[in-house]
């Protein structure tokens, strides 16, 4: 089969005078398998943004938790029925934010494995996008290579070990497993994958005909909504909040209740100065499930907005959430640590950045330890992480505005509205405190320019 992307191409390379740029995409409890990680979180690459394309995802009546259980009651002994079953827990998990889901998907999975304990592929695969779905990156690997071996050709298989790869930082052997997905299936899944790899790059072009590939491609409303999101966030993430709030649009028309698409709307809003249509959708988003971004965000833009009742609310509920995490023992995700950096203690978010990273050291865990490192005041171990965020050549506003205000706590100035400039060009209002800072850094700099060539 001919290739569709070759996403091997030489690639340039970062050094800290050449700087190419890419828009992180962002995702929350998933991957790109039926959920589990790709980014980090906030107004840019850092966001968790929640995917769907896999096995179990997008299916009709005959896919939903409900048939399938009436399936494997009716026949306890297939394994592809419990298999099936486990991973429209993990899709529905993706939605619903209800860890007792992740548990339920085990079960079925496990089921599946008892049933038919060798060359499982099908449960190996759900397996895998649990594993990632709880940010068990390197458990996920070890099912993604148990499902390749017990099924060479299985596309989804490389899908897992794409995403595992990714969280772990290992790019090129990421690249390597998409480019093999791609080979064996070009689906709406694979193409989406794709679309990600050049995102991280720079190639923002390449990334957004991909994604309208996936798009095209794509078999059903879930598929279809997951495409709409990214492809907004691509054009909010460049600057053209008004194209991603067509594109936003165009997916709640046909899924009014996914919260990836209200998000990216509030995002759009918020951008085109419509604050409180932007409360609404965050609101509707946190409707169908809390996850941090969505409470984060919310809180942040009313905080902007003078109201720091409504802020602290959406702050009180996120520190819920992560005592939750705490009692459990697992690894803090970016919105976490970056809010726990912002409006916390910041030597704890340092903690948790420390804790992520040995299970996930993706670049935007990187430039999150970045960031919990400068508000704790070691900047100079910060700038370390920033600029392994930013080795890849990732367009994120959010990660160049991290890295300018490390430079100028370091008494770099030029460097530091080298970052601020790139950040606002990237996109004007990529957070809703930081962006106007950002703004004000770049007019004090210029002021002292100007004063000092006279």
């Amino acid at each position: 089969m001919p290739r569709l992307f070759h996403v091997l191409a030489p690639v340039r390379r970062a050094g800290r005078g050449l700087r190419a740029t890419v828009t992180v995409l962002v995702l929350g409890a998933v991957l790109f398998l039926a959920g589990a990680v790709v980014l980090g979180s906030r107004q840019g690459p850092g966001q968790e943004r929640t995917a769907v394309s896999g096995p179990g995802a997008g299916r009709s009546e005959r896919g939903s938790v409900a048939a399938l259980t009436e399936r494997v009651r009716q026949v306890p002994k297939d394994p592809a029925g419990w298999a099936g079953l486990g991973m429209a827990y993990v899709q529905q998990a993706r939605t619903t934010a209800d860890p007792a889901t992740y548990e339920r998907a085990e079960r079925a999975l496990r089921r599946s494995l008892t049933v038919q304990p060798r060359d499982n592929y099908q449960a190996q695969i759900g397996m895998g996008a649990l594993a990632a779905a709880r940010h068990r990156f390197t458990e996920a690997l070890d099912w993604g290579r148990k499902a390749a071996a017990a099924n060479p050709s299985s596309a989804e298989a490389q899908g897992v070990l794409g995403d595992a790869y990714t969280q772990l930082g290992r790019y090129e052997e990421s690249y390597r497993a998409i480019q093999r997905m791609t080979d064996l299936r070009p689906d709406a899944g694979a193409l989406a994958r794709a679309s990600y790899t050049w995102e991280l790059r720079g190639d923002v072009p390449r990334a957004r005909e991909l994604m309208d590939r996936s798009l095209r491609a794509a078999p059903g409303a879930p598929e279809r909504a997951f495409a709409r999101t990214h492809l907004a966030l691509l054009a909010l993430e460049s600057g053209h909040p008004r194209e991603a709030l067509r594109q936003a649009g165009a997916g709640l028309r046909e899924s009014p209740r996914d919260g990836g698409l209200l998000e990216a709307r509030a995002r759009s809003r918020a951008a085109l100065g419509e604050r409180a249509k932007a409360v609404f959708d965050y609101e509707k988003a946190i409707a169908v499930a809390p996850l941090p971004q969505y409470l984060l965000g919310l809180g942040e833009l009313r905080e902007a907005t003078g109201d720091r009742a409504g802020a602290e609310e959406q702050y009180a509920l996120l520190r819920a959430q992560d005592q939750v995490r705490r009692s459990g023992g697992g690894p803090a995700d970016v919105d976490a640590i970056l809010f726990e950096a912002d409006h916390g203690k910041p030597e704890r978010a340092v903690a948790m950045a420390e804790q992520t990273l040995r299970g996930r050291p993706f670049l935007a865990v990187q430039d999150a330890a970045a960031w919990a490192l400068h508000r704790a005041g070691r900047d100079t171990e910060a700038l370390a992480r920033a600029d392994k965020a930013l080795a890849l050549g990732t367009r994120s506003a959010l990660f160049h505005f991290h890295r300018a205000e490390i430079h100028r706590s370091l008494g770099d100035s030029a460097a530091a509205r080298r970052d601020h400039a790139r950040a606002l060009a990237l996109d004007p209002h990529f957070h809703p405190r930081y962006a106007p800072e950002a703004r004000a850094r770049l007019r004090a700099a210029d002021a002292t320019a100007d004063h000092r060539s006279r």
